[in-house]
């Protein structure tokens, strides 16, 4: 039987791995946000909608440049889960 210790380990793994895949898309998404906000205070540019298309894009070429990153963490991630599967049933 799994222990509440065995369970709080794989809650924190599954947590840190979400920060970790996450983090890149989200400091990309702040970094085109802040260039964006100054932009607009600069130039007096208040359009609300003019940050979201160079977010998505910005996140779409970092989601192609960290996707393969991303992946093979999870996988790792998801291959210690089921070679430790055995020890979690007993």
């Amino acid at each position: 039987m799994i222990s509440e210790g065995q369970v709080l380990d794989i809650a924190k793994d599954a947590i840190y791995m979400i920060i970790i895949c996450g983090a890149p898309m989200l400091l990309i998404s702040l970094v085109v946000g802040l260039v964006i906000s100054i932009f607009q205070t600069v130039t007096s540019i208040q359009e609300q909608t003019l940050t979201f298309v160079p977010k998505i894009l910005a996140v779409f070429v970092g989601m192609m440049i960290f996707g393969s990153w991303i992946l093979n963490n999870l996988s790792g991630f998801i291959e210690r889960l089921w070679s430790d599967f055995s020890i979690y049933l007993s």
